[in-house]
């Protein structure tokens, strides 16, 4: 019997010259501009990234319309994604490159219809040229991103964005309902970035926002419901291991990102009251926690990696970052089947926490030793 597939999704993004800003914007030279297009990253993850991580898991890619993918380029997109042997995982409208006044919750008229008009041609894209390279099991996500819908002013008109909000969305799930209604939809609650405040911040947001359309336009929210964001619990302070509860409990995990802002492992800084640092994913006991709870609740859809490399990393140590996130949550998995949480609640029932917490350090230690054998066998692929 074949292994089943563990279906990991790479971002368009994580490719990139250089952030700027702070950081240098051209470190990874062979990266930057018209030079290096979307079919570029997606044969690059093919040739680079694909022959390195164990032969069970399956790669999508995750794209911004019209950024990193449009009219123009989805031919070519799709026909290197065929090649590589990868499917459409999730795609996002990337109204935040164009609307800085609350986008589709914009109280201008003019900016609420234009990126309302964004939203309907990335679910155009999706049911047109990209449907081709659907996984025939696995549909992709069409995710919200809140970058573009905060504000900076404290008013009564909070509340007309957040009408304006449901009212949009509303419409772009009717929209896509009509080309089709087969891919799941996704808020990615965010507390900042790029607005100081955010609508639909936290997960509990996004619950009660489905919740609101479901009642008030009479949206049918199966298969609605959140992009798990490992790293935007993190940096709010919350509790990423109950978020996921609630969204397994509500039905309501849709997509993951599998990212962090590091502090939780005690080697990398950051954390609450941190910017959006977008390490991979990280060995650590709350995500192998995690792990356990999607592997108990059957989830089997996209393990998406939103993450940047470092600011001083060339491409060489890029791609092995990638890598490295792919293989570090396989671990987190492998660890969350091996640990015999039986005994686990036997110890919790008995108030044995101190039981308890030597399951969970030991589970980690494993998932470190998981992680050695899969990154050791990568590394030797790479010199084939």
């Amino acid at each position: 019997m074949a292994e089943e597939k563990s279906m990991h999704s790479i971002c368009r993004w994580t490719f990139n010259a250089g952030k700027g800003g702070f950081v240098p914007s051209n470190v990874r030279p062979q990266w930057a501009g018209d030079r290096f297009s979307t079919a570029d990253m997606i044969r690059l993850v093919g040739e680079k990234v694909a022959p390195r991580l164990p032969k069970h898991v399956g790669l999508g890619v995750e794209l911004h319309y019209d950024a990193e993918i449009c009219e123009k380029t989805v031919d070519d997109v799709a026909a290197a994604m065929k090649e590589a042997g990868m499917h459409l995982a999730m795609i996002t409208p990337g109204a935040h490159c164009h609307w800085a006044y609350g986008g589709i919750a914009s109280l201008d008229p003019k900016e609420r219809e234009a990126a309302n008009t964004l939203g309907k041609r990335t679910v155009d894209l999706a049911y047109g040229p990209l449907k081709d390279v659907w996984h025939p099991e696995i549909v992709p996500t069409l995710v919200l991103w809140n970058g573009s819908f905060g504000y900076d002013i404290a008013s009564v008109a909070v509340r007309h964005m957040y009408n304006f909000l449901k009212k949009s969305v509303a419409g772009l799930c009717k929209y896509e309902q009509e080309k089709g209604g087969e891919m799941y939809i996704g808020f990615e609650p965010k507390p900042n970035e790029g607005h100081p405040a955010m609508l639909i911040p936290t997960v509990a947001s996004a619950l009660v926002f489905w919740n609101k359309l479901a009642k008030e336009y009479g949206i049918n929210i199966e298969n609605k419901g959140v992009n798990k964001e490992f790293g935007h619990s993190e940096m709010i302070g919350l509790d990423h291991v109950y978020d996921s509860v609630e969204e397994l409990d509500n039905d309501a995990m849709v997509h993951m990102h599998l990212n962090s802002q590091g502090y939780n492992d005690g080697v990398i800084l950051g954390g609450p009251g941190k910017y959006d640092i977008d390490n991979g994913a990280r060995i650590n006991g709350m995500n192998i926690a995690i792990a356990g709870l999607i592997q108990e609740s059957g989830y089997a859809r996209w393990k998406g990696h939103d993450m940047q490399a470092r600011a001083y990393d060339n491409e060489k140590q890029a791609i092995d970052r990638v890598v490295r996130s792919v293989i570090s949550w396989e671990a987190c998995e492998q660890a969350a089947r091996v640990l015999d949480t039986d005994a686990l609640m036997k110890a919790l029932i008995q108030r044995e926490t101190a039981i308890a917490e030597d399951m969970m350090h030991e589970s980690v230690v494993n998932a470190h030793g998981f992680f050695k054998e899969m990154y050791t066998g990568s590394k030797v692929l790479a010199q084939v």
